[in-house]
């Protein structure tokens, strides 16, 4: 038996395809809301509000991200609640629903996924840190910013998530948060004409269902590795409320943050560092930036439970090593200029993959779950050769509807859309097959 994995660095990295023991969790509500509204605030999600304007005027940009924001947040929470009800990691917990082969294809796609999101988090906090540099001291030094916030973060995911949330979220890390959103927003206030900005036309470049997308899309994006995090909830609803209101006030905080900061600069992402650079004199961007660690922590913490899943031969510490390596070693390379289009593939996959999750643990297995089984080919979660078909086609349909709802009524939004349509398409090939075996 282990020993109490809250006291010490390290060993809080369970096995990802073991149960947390009930006696060993340590998340309450407070903890989740900590954890998930640090990870809520950053300057990707202030990056994707400002990707919304001028295409949006900021009155229907502010519309799109409460409607997004809304949508993802309860979706994020209840695949929250799924980690916490099983005790496994997330795509551990996909076993049941894809089954134990099955479950290796998302688990492979997460990890591709996360070295991107990875990457991503690293290059802006590189970029963001150049530009504070070069106002205040008029230096300019990328390369050596790259490696710096690449083993901060690589280091972090090591130590796994208790060690985290606990010695630094709910110590200081959280406090330190507020400040530097705090004075972004009111730096924004004082300065700005909303009056003005409200009232300043898009120029139409971009659909409202779009814009709800991608809304939409940062908060799914943490639906394949939530689980990661909420296995260690002491229980279902206080990681439902604390994820709900952690992460739902951060996303419509920083989103419209962005929004609003990229319109003054002049629309888009590409001014948005250095507005942010400018405001206060750089010193919330400095706070901001400290705690925007914790995102490229989760990314690759995350991306090595994933791989763990399916190959056990290496532990989760020294996977999060090569994955840090990994991701920094993308950064040194990668542009921003792809992010809006990464963000709604990620939706086009996961958003129909967890209709079915959750259609599945929900409705179908009814919250319960079988651990034993998990590994097992020729157990309840073998289905063919390892292979859950139905599962598999209803994932398959739910992608073709995004991307056909997406092509043809980009006004209608895709999201919610391909989920519903996954979920569905789900429980009726699941209530079709037992009808056949009954009869």
């Amino acid at each position: 038996m282990q020993q109490d994995t809250a006291s010490t660095p390290g060993e809080d990295t369970y096995a990802p395809l073991l149960p947390v023991p009930q006696q060993r969790r340590a998340f309450g509500t407070s903890d989740a809301f900590a954890l998930w509204f640090s990870l809520g605030i950053g300057l990707l999600v202030a990056q994707a509000g400002a990707l919304l304007v001028p295409g949006l005027s900021l009155p229907h940009a502010l519309l799109a991200i409460a409607v997004g924001s809304v949508i993802g947040v309860v979706l994020l929470a209840l695949a929250g609640v799924v980690g916490t009800d099983t005790g496994l990691a997330a795509m551990s917990s996909l076993r049941p629903t894809l089954g134990v082969r099955g479950a290796s294809v998302p688990a492979v796609l997460n990890a591709v996924q996360l070295v991107g999101w990875g990457s991503f988090e690293i290059v802006v906090m590189r970029d963001s840190t150049d530009a504070l540099a070069k106002q205040s001291f008029n230096l300019s030094m990328p390369l050596v910013w790259t490696l710096i916030f690449g083993a901060l973060a690589t280091l972090l995911a090591m130590s796994g998530p208790l060690s985290f949330v606990r010695r630094f979220l709910r110590t200081w890390g959280i406090w330190l948060l507020l400040a530097g959103a705090g004075w972004l927003t009111w730096n924004l206030l004082a300065r700005q004409n909303l009056g003005e900005l409200m009232v300043r036309p898009g120029n139409g470049e971009m659909a409202f269902g779009a814009g709800i997308d991608l809304a939409v899309a940062m908060p799914l994006s943490w639906l394949p590795l939530i689980a990661d995090y909420t296995r260690f909830g002491r229980s279902a609803g206080g990681t439902f409320r604390g994820t709900l209101l952690g992460y739902g006030i951060a996303n419509l905080w920083f989103y419209a943050l962005g929004a609003v900061y990229g319109l003054a600069a002049g629309g888009g992402d590409a001014l948005l560092t250095v507005a942010l650079a400018q405001a206060g004199g750089g010193i919330a961007l400095l706070l901001i930036l400290i705690d925007e660690i914790d995102n490229a922590f989760a990314d690759i913490h995350s991306a090595a439970v994933s791989t763990g899943t399916f190959w056990a031969r290496t532990s989760v510490p020294m996977l999060s090593a090569a994955f840090g390596a990994l991701c920094t070693l993308v950064a040194l390379v990668v542009a921003m200029g792809k992010y809006q289009n990464f963000l709604l593939l990620i939706g086009s996959v996961f958003a129909p993959l967890f209709g079915v999750v959750l259609a599945d643990h929900f409705v179908v297995r009814k919250r319960r779950i079988d651990a034993a089984a998990l590994a097992r080919i020729d157990g309840r979660y073998g289905y063919s050769d390892g292979w859950h078909v139905s599962a598999f086609v209803a994932w398959a349909i739910g992608i073709a509807a995004y991307h056909a709802i997406n092509q043809w009524l980009p006004n209608l939004g895709a999201t919610l859309p391909a989920l519903a349509l996954g979920a569905a398409c789900y429980l009726l090939l699941v209530s079709t097959r037992r009808a056949a075996l009954a009869s």
